[in-house]
């Protein structure tokens, strides 16, 4: 249809110059100027007719940012799972402390001039019983609802020939007891003036000091067999009392 429109167009345009009375001749320039102006007109007044074209740049950006949001972000990409970051760590405790031998308590500190003996026990609900040392009142301890204070009994026989300094607080041992078998509990801390693991005195020529070692038991605890450990931050010994 507009290939006809434009024909009709050139035809009359042709027409009206030959109707001025003289044959007018024109070269191919100015056909072609002619045509693409009628072809303009009709163009301009055809309500069919829509302008289709593309601003070439902006079509440019459109492709390019489908291009963008089509590729995968490496911020976004999933982290892949390494086996080994997955894996759980384990932290292995190790005790510092060594077993030795040791057949007694003053070779495992190393004390000179000094034998100890294990000369038996006490079950009672308060030490010192305070009718035999009024005077250590003050340091008496009581055994807390339901237990008893199984008090061990020990020997410090100076046997120097001369008087001699006992300090047992300056070797920073840690004793535990266990009884019958069972799992060893932690000595008492006292303030006991005559507790094995603070004691500090001096004990005449062939004299000797008693000193004792106080665990807590349930009331009704029949005692079978005792050991104590002695512990330092080196060495540990265990010794079977009875």
């Amino acid at each position: 249809m507009k290939k006809i429109s434009v024909l009709l167009c050139s035809l009359g345009l042709t027409c009206i110059l030959a109707g001025c009375g003289r044959e007018v001749e024109l070269t191919e320039e100015e056909n072609e100027i002619i045509t693409e102006y009628a072809v303009s007109l009709l163009l301009k007044y055809d309500k069919n007719y829509n302008d289709h074209l593309v601003d070439l740049a902006l079509l440019e950006e459109e492709l390019d940012s489908e291009t963008e949001e089509d590729t995968p972000s490496t911020e976004d990409a999933a982290p892949e799972n390494n086996p080994q970051d997955t894996e759980p760590t384990t932290t292995e405790v190790v005790d510092a402390t060594e077993e030795i031998q040791a057949s007694s308590i003053e070779e495992f500190y190393g004390i000179q001039g000094f034998s100890f003996q294990y000369v038996g026990y006490d079950m009672t609900a308060q030490y010192p019983a305070m009718a035999e040392n009024p005077e250590d009142a003050f340091f008496a301890m009581e055994a807390t609802p339901g237990t008893q204070l199984l008090v061990l009994k020990f020997q410090a026989i100076n046997q120097s020939g001369a008087e001699a300094e006992l300090d047992m607080l300056r070797y920073g041992t840690k004793l535990k007891i266990s009884v019958n078998g069972e799992a060893s509990k932690n000595a008492l801390s006292t303030m006991l003036l005559d507790d094995l693991q603070t004691y500090r005195g001096t004990v005449g020529a062939y004299e000797l000091a008693e000193l004792v070692a106080v665990v807590e038991v349930p009331t009704g605890t029949s005692v079978e067999n005792l050991s104590l450990m002695l512990k330092n931050d080196t060495d540990s010994v265990t010794l079977v009392l009875q």
